[in-house]
């Protein structure tokens, strides 16, 4: 579902503060959690060649720190578009993927419409496989007219923008059992050790479903608590209620180096881990009473060895929360609404870097936060 595009004011540098999260028993230290402060560095501005952004659909950061933006060119602010339109001196839409080294210089741009596939109406997610390989995906999965048709597809490229792969194709969803049709695939994740490509489909349809990641194969799908998914109406959550057992919009899904799968039910407001196979492992709840965007909207795991942290996104409330891997626990909150550098408006992805740097994306930009203090990250 395409978010309504708000603009964002100058930025100005702050120190993001960590709130307390629970108590812990007694004799018994909280884990780490970590601290950032703003990086009004990063990105290098202004763009080259007098480029904007429009809607942020998805940002990843690749093995060598690059951060990896995926954009809606269209759904740049029509009043930035003076030169591209003829009628002022500033701006032009930048190619919908663009590339970023570690200083925040643009170092690759790309991506559009082409021969051979169907690209996404409305841009969502994007991720950088262990090849090197780009996976898009889109999120339209209501409506739909022939200038924009329902997203039904994810979409491989390579690291300079060559199609290599569709998998489903436009149009809407054909049911959650179909495996040759997407609905509003929202993330992926590729598995190394198989080579296997899991896909978030969860805006019109709600399940993770995985192919192979060069061939397109089907192989395995699953929705929630390793059920098999349903068609059924969706059901909002009640915060006082059972646990749901259907997902409600899947955002994200990551495996992590102990081979789990975690997957994001965002309006669920809950995490559930799985095995590879789908068999259901357990599921973390976090504030069920946000009811608009979510609680839930994204991760990422934190870059030591065992993954101790996951650092969370939290749309529905303006901020980033961490919680600790192994049982749930929140560690602590920062953020809040603004839209002066280091606040968050519409905060709708995270990521982290090798070095435990966070990179936070909203409607019009990606802000870096630089790690102060925390876990170690090695």
């Amino acid at each position: 579902m395409k978010r309504v595009a708000r603009k964002s004011w100058p930025l100005i540098s702050v120190l993001i503060c960590l709130v307390s999260g629970p108590s812990f028993a007694a004799g018994e230290p909280a884990p780490a959690a970590p601290q950032y402060e703003y990086d009004s560095s990063w990105p290098q501005l202004p763009f080259p060649n007098d480029w904007t952004v429009g809607l942020i659909g998805g940002i990843f950061v690749d093995k060598q720190d690059h951060v990896w933006v995926f954009h809606d060119p269209g759904e740049a602010a029509s009043w930035a578009l003076g030169k591209e339109k003829g009628r002022g001196l500033c701006c032009v839409a930048a190619p919908p993927v663009l590339e970023f080294d570690t200083k925040g210089k643009i170092v690759n741009a790309w991506g559009g419409p082409g021969e051979g596939y169907d690209w996404p109406s409305d841009p969502h997610g994007i991720y950088v496989d262990y090849k090197g390989n780009v996976w898009l995906g889109g999120s339209k999965a209501w409506g739909g007219t022939p200038e924009e048709p329902q997203d039904g597809m994810v979409l491989k490229f390579s690291p300079k923008g060559e199609f290599l792969l569709q998998i489903g194709g436009r149009g809407p969803s054909k049911g959650n059992s179909d495996t040759t049709q997407l609905s509003g695939a929202s993330n992926v994740v590729v598995d190394p050790e198989t080579n296997e490509v899991y896909i978030a489909d969860g805006y019109g349809n709600r399940r993770v479903i995985v192919f192979d990641a060069d061939t397109g194969e089907f192989k395995r799908m699953w929705g929630a608590y390793g059920k098999p998914p349903k068609d059924d109406e969706r059901a909002p959550l009640d915060p006082n209620g059972p646990p749901p057992e259907e997902f409600n919009l899947v955002h994200c899904v990551r495996i992590s180096n102990d081979g789990l799968v975690y997957v994001c039910d965002r309006r669920n407001n809950r995490v559930q881990i799985f095995q590879k196979d789908g068999t259901f492992v357990k599921e973390y709840f976090y504030d069920k009473a946000t009811t608009n965007n979510g609680a839930i909207g994204n991760f990422a795991f934190w870059p030591d060895k065992e993954q101790s942290i996951l650092v969370t996104n939290d749309a529905g409330n303006f901020r980033v929360r961490f919680v600790e891997r192994a049982t749930g626990d929140v560690l602590g909150y920062f953020g809040h609404f603004g839209t002066y550098g280091g606040e968050f408006d519409r905060n709708h992805e995270v990521a982290l870097d090798s070095h435990g740097n966070l990179y936070v994306s909203e409607d019009f930009r990606v802000q870096k936060f630089k790690l102060v203090s925390g876990p170690p990250v090695k």
